[in-house]
């Protein structure tokens, strides 16, 4: 059985603009806000690397893959206008994969 889905990005920020990336990237930030528009989404998550400076982790959970398209598909131009907004921040974004939370 497939368990909920989740995927990962790893982002390098730009040191004056890391405040203002966790604003938008935490738990509570700007794009949870986004994603709690739809009932599939769980969470957010945003790790900070502990050695490597400016170094962040973003894992999102969602009920399922599906959830997650439809989100996309229904929120697709404020997705964008926050995606355009946060394109300063960073000096890389890697996505790191989508993943199916195994189920015991």
């Amino acid at each position: 059985m497939v368990g909920k889905y989740a995927y990962v990005w790893e982002f390098q920020v730009i040191p004056e603009f890391e405040l203002e990336f966790t604003k938008y990237y935490n738990s509570n930030g700007v794009w949870a806000e986004l994603f709690r528009q739809h009932p599939g989404y769980i969470e957010t998550l945003l790790l900070r690397d502990h050695q490597t400076p400016c170094r962040y982790l973003t894992i999102d959970r969602w009920e399922s893959e599906e959830s997650f398209h439809s989100f996309k598909a229904m929120f697709t131009k404020e997705y964008e206008e926050i995606d355009q907004r946060c394109q300063g921040f960073t000096l890389n974004e890697i996505s790191l994969g989508s993943y199916f939370e195994i189920q015991g």
